[in-house]
């Protein structure tokens, strides 16, 4: 998730990645004819949502195990809670001063948001929902995904879904409310790691994934809750085309 196209989008996605691209995108959705089998054709600036080689997401499988990868470095604080229902997600919007560290380089956490069910799958294997928490460092974007299974409620999304904006397209500051979002990470941290793309248009490639092989768990009533709101907002499995995927393998106790 990287050569993206213009500087201009990339300070876009920041402020909220499922509506990027122009001042006016095309409308698109997740079924019929704004689908995202229709997205590469919806305007020009989609256009690689179609044709690009590196699109996301994949199914993880084949993955080779790389000793030489290294721990995600967290560093994340907590914040004032800033949420926003978006259109197709719901999406809390970070303060500065988060960031991880990969390789030496700090990438700060812009936003996180949500898809159900899961966009990523893991040798055929799709979750509830999955976590996308972005990172950008100049043009460059990193997401970190979490997947998410039913079982014990989540204390976090528990407060983030007791303060859902009313209406769409709004964020809300909710005051004397935090949230950190170190609470959404799973303990053991091991993780795949690949080059792939936003899955939502523009579908710009050379962004740099890297999906935790470990799920969280959410309550089922907190997965109801989402889906009451949106049934379902993940783009389809798209093919992996010979890209590399590594997997880490180093002992962990976060």
């Amino acid at each position: 998730m990287l050569s993206i196209a213009a500087f201009a989008f990339v300070n876009a996605f920041a402020a909220a990645q499922p509506a990027l691209a122009q001042a006016t995108p095309a409308h698109w959705s997740y079924t019929g004819d704004h689908g995202p089998s229709h997205w590469g054709d919806l305007e020009p600036d989609y256009a690689t949502c179609s044709a690009g080689q590196h699109q996301s997401p994949i199914d993880i499988k084949g993955a080779r195990k790389d000793v030489s990868l290294q721990p995600i470095q967290f560093d994340y604080h907590p914040v004032p809670l800033k949420v926003i229902n978006n259109g197709h997600t719901i999406q809390v919007n970070y303060d500065s001063g988060s960031a991880v560290i990969v390789a030496g380089k700090a990438y700060p956490l812009i936003q996180f948001h949500f898809h159900k069910p899961s966009e990523e799958e893991i040798a055929g294997t799709q979750f509830d929902m999955v976590i996308h928490l972005v990172h950008k460092l100049g043009d460059q974007l990193l997401v970190v995904g979490v997947l998410v299974q039913s079982g014990s409620e989540n204390p976090l999304t528990r407060t983030l879904w007791a303060n859902l904006p009313a209406a769409e397209g709004k964020e809300s500051e909710v005051a004397g409310v935090t949230i950190n979002a170190a609470d959404l990470l799973p303990a053991e941290r091991n993780y795949y790691t690949f080059d792939g793309s936003l899955t939502t248009p523009p579908c710009a490639e050379g962004v740099h994934w890297y999906v935790m092989k470990t799920p969280i768990h959410f309550s089922a009533a907190q997965v109801a809750a989402f889906a009451r709101i949106y049934p379902m907002n993940a783009r389809p499995i798209q093919p992996g085309n010979g890209r590399e995927i590594r997997e880490s393998a180093f002992q962990t106790s976060q």
